[in-house]
């Protein structure tokens, strides 16, 4: 087992791998921009060291500062977090390669999931169904686009291979627009991820977005741990998840788990991560993997009792995974609640000094955050300050716990995304369940009318 592992970010998540990495009895250095030098997770550190300015670029995008501070440390591994270079393979082999265990999946895994059109031939190959769409990258022939998309049928959607986090896609509608909406999509993937590349699929009216949570060694023993709704989404950025998702049979569940389950295996994937599905209709279609923990990882731990990010740690150690897929049983609810530091309803970010914080409590309730009274939310980073997580035997019982939980939150100094989430627990359709994920924006559109 590590002794010592550098956390390579911040936030709510970096004070949850030093949680974990505490009760494992592991060191945890933590990193930090001068902005950050007051961050609790710092306050609480066993070892933290500065790794530049406020500017992401020269922290927490700097890879030689992250590993410079693993040496000066004497870490021997490295954990990325979410976001940042969580899945940068350029960043997870320049860790191995100074001799740091990285807490993830191998840079070629990355490589291959990172990149959308070979992720979708990865599991075209492993027998995981796909959107409809192009076998790869569009051509550079109008006519050959044109037929494509008639084939697969109109509305399509195009996007970039390395997009990501909602970026670098646009709907198409129409003929008349297509080749046009390739140009824009073509330069904007260009600017925001070095890379031109863009390919079509077919654009699902009303789908919900589903994903299952894996945890994969590198024995080749892989398990689904269910799976999360996360179709509560503005502008393709989720602000609601929960699981297990509503109305979807659990046979359907099983199915599509075992077939992640197989492709993990078939591609050698290790540690932590989930596919992502949109479902229509009855039907799972894949549209992209996350090679990282991700932000709704808590809903699952809540359901199946397993603590994902200590998974993480002893899978990179080298030992083998130590559930079987009967022990990842579901059991309850559980609900998320995404806080961030915004306006509710126009989304303009709020950074500035909390003056009072107040977190909620209670049967069923789980806050992950790392502000304080007093902290001062920086206008350099993601809007999001914390999460609020809510368990029950039911779905009604988590809904109807999350609603006091948060009429028990309070937060001065600065506006918050709290009065949104307040209505939305209330709100009949969101309720009933099985929302698609174009209902919030819907929603949003008519509340401002």
């Amino acid at each position: 087992m590590f002794k010592k592992i550098l956390v390579a970010n911040r936030g709510e998540i970096a004070l949850r791998i030093q949680r974990a990495c505490r009760e494992l009895g592991i060191t945890a250095v933590m990193v930090y921009s001068d902005i950050d030098k007051d961050a609790k997770y710092i306050k609480l550190a066993d070892e933290a060291v500065c790794i530049g300015p406020a500017a992401s670029s020269q922290s927490y995008l700097n890879m030689p500062a992250l590993i410079s501070a693993a040496e000066v440390t004497d870490a021997q591994a490295i954990h990325p977090g979410y976001g940042f270079l969580a899945e940068n393979a350029d960043f997870a082999e320049r860790v191995e390669q100074s001799g740091f265990t990285f807490i993830g999946p191998t840079p070629e895994a990355i490589r291959i999931m990172g990149d959308k059109v070979s992720a979708k031939q990865a599991m075209i190959k492993a027998g995981v169904p796909t959107v409809p769409g192009s076998d790869g990258l569009l051509p550079e022939d109008p006519k050959e686009i044109v037929r494509l998309a008639r084939e697969i049928g109109y509305p399509v959607i195009i996007k970039a291979t390395g997009g990501g986090g909602g970026r670098g896609m646009r709907v198409v509608h129409t003929e008349a627009a297509l080749i046009n909406a390739v140009q824009m999509t073509r330069s904007e993937a260009q600017v925001a991820f070095g890379n031109p590349g863009v390919y079509m699929e077919k654009f699902l009216q009303e789908p919900r977005h589903i994903e299952i949570q894996i945890l994969a060694d590198e024995y080749k023993n892989a398990i689904f741990l269910g799976e999360r709704d996360c179709s509560m989404q503005r502008r393709n950025q989720k602000i609601i998840e929960e699981a297990p998702a509503p109305g979807i049979p659990r046979r359907a569940i099983e199915k599509i788990g075992a077939k992640c389950v197989t492709a993990c295996k078939k591609i050698g994937y290790r540690g932590a991560g989930t596919f992502e599905f949109l479902y229509e209709n009855g039907e799972f279609y894949f549209i992209e993997m996350n090679t990282r923990v991700q932000v709704e990882h808590t809903v699952t731990e809540m359901v199946t009792g397993i603590d994902i990010v200590r998974e993480q740690i002893l899978i990179a150690a080298g030992e083998k995974l130590q559930y079987a897929q009967r022990d990842a049983q579901v059991k309850g609810h559980a609900i998320e609640c995404r806080i961030n530091a915004e306006d509710p309803y126009k989304f303009i970010p709020s950074p500035g000094r909390i003056t009072m914080w107040h977190s909620p409590g209670g049967p069923g309730v789980r806050v992950d955050s790392h502000i304080y009274s007093n902290y001062f939310v920086p206008p350099t980073y993601d809007s999001m300050i914390g999460k609020l997580i809510t368990y029950g035997d039911t779905r009604e019982q988590a809904i109807a716990r999350m609603r006091t939980a948060l009429l028990e939150t309070l937060v001065e100094g600065i506006s918050t995304n709290i009065p949104l989430h307040r209505e939305l627990m209330v709100d009949a359709r969101f309720n009933e369940g099985g929302t698609s994920i174009h209902y919030l924006e819907e929603w949003l559109a008519s509340r401002a009318r």
